[in-house]
């Protein structure tokens, strides 16, 4: 497909609505750093999407008023999130031609805390694309279910990237890939179920917050890094290519292969903010603490605990519900809480 699939018919009964949606978050195993003009992934990425940490979106439209949005960050208003949201919308005017012909009033609520390395850009613009493909069908005739999913994807992606995922359940994909049928570089798609073991379908993911204040370094900052880092294009193929074990592994229920090539996505990510001109660090002490405790931890025990990292400092703990979360949970309960700056965990679940 092409950006041309998605424009937006230009015949429209504009109408005032109100209209709600939830979306959830995800957290890459393959990441995705490093990107071209109009939210173009510079290599394909895959993610767990989450259960409990959500988005929740009210968009009041008010039809043939002059153009402006309201934001409200949990009842309190957010003016550079507006401007963020304005621009947002005229980029997006082509697929939906009727966006700029009235008033938006935008209210937001997360379920997880900010700033706690859970991707509030991905749920909330997932919300948004899906309020926003609402007030379209309202207008106009309905889509296809289908249809409607792969269009709020495509538009959620030129809001935030990874937001594309956030508009599927399970195990997602974004970026072309000669390894996932149907992947496109312009919307994300449900990696296919009766491909994946049934370990990986029941998984825990505890956040824990090492760090809750904001980033030295934002994603944005970071990703425009890329474009002259000296390991970018190595970076590229290897993400790439990790795409064939990845796939032999969900498949085959090979939990310590799966273990490796995350784990390995994960501090490959962050090296390439450590190479990057200038240089910068993301982690802190307690993220290197949890990650060498976890590794001892898995040595003495060979249970199936182990992470994964955001762009930021706080450590996503992965597990699955197999019979030895029990014996996990203690431990991270006992030995890991102590790294976070108030014993500060979101417990999640990716479960289908």
């Amino acid at each position: 497909m092409t950006t041309q699939d998605f424009l937006g018919k230009e015949n429209y009964t504009i109408q005032s609505t109100t209209v709600s949606e939830s979306c959830p978050s995800n957290i890459a195993l393959i990441k995705y750093w490093g990107k071209y003009e109009n939210q173009i992934p510079a290599n394909p990425s895959i993610s767990y999407t989450l259960n409990h940490c959500k988005t929740n979106t009210t968009i009041e439209f008010l039809a043939n008023e002059p153009f402006s949005v309201q934001t409200f960050l949990s009842g309190n208003e957010e003016l550079k999130f507006a401007e963020k949201i304005e621009k947002y919308f005229k980029n997006i005017a082509q697929y939906l031609p009727w966006i700029l012909k009235g008033k938006y009033i935008i209210k937001t609520e997360n379920t997880f805390p900010h700033s706690s390395g859970i991707a509030s850009s991905a749920s909330g613009f997932g919300a948004i694309a899906k309020c926003l493909m609402k007030i379209d069908e309202f207008f106009s005739s309905k889509n296809s279910d289908e249809e409607s999913l792969q269009k709020a994807s495509f538009l959620a992606r030129l809001g935030s990237g990874s937001a594309c995922r956030s508009l599927h359940s399970g195990l997602v994909v974004w970026g072309e890939s000669d390894e996932v049928e149907g992947s496109s570089d312009l919307f994300a798609v449900q990696y296919p179920n009766s491909e994946i073991h049934d370990v990986f379908k029941d998984f825990n993911d505890w956040v824990l917050l090492i760090h809750e204040g904001v980033k030295s370094v934002s994603s944005t900052v970071g990703h425009g890094l890329m474009n002259t880092n000296p390991y970018a294009e190595r970076r590229f193929l290897e993400a790439r290519e990790n795409f064939v074990p990845m796939k032999e592994t969900l498949k085959s229920g090979d939990m310590n292969a799966f273990i490796k090539l995350v784990e390995h996505e994960a501090l490959t990510l962050h090296a390439m903010m450590m190479m990057s001109d200038p240089a910068f660090i993301l982690m802190k002490t307690g993220t290197l603490e949890v990650i060498n405790k976890i590794w001892d931890f898995r040595r003495q025990t060979e249970l199936p605990l182990f992470f994964t990292l955001d762009a930021g400092a706080n450590v996503h703990l992965l597990f699955p519900n197999d019979g030895s979360e029990d014996k996990i949970k203690t431990f991270i309960e006992k030995e890991l809480l102590q790294h976070t700056q108030k014993n500060g965990v979101v417990k999640d679940v990716m479960k289908w």
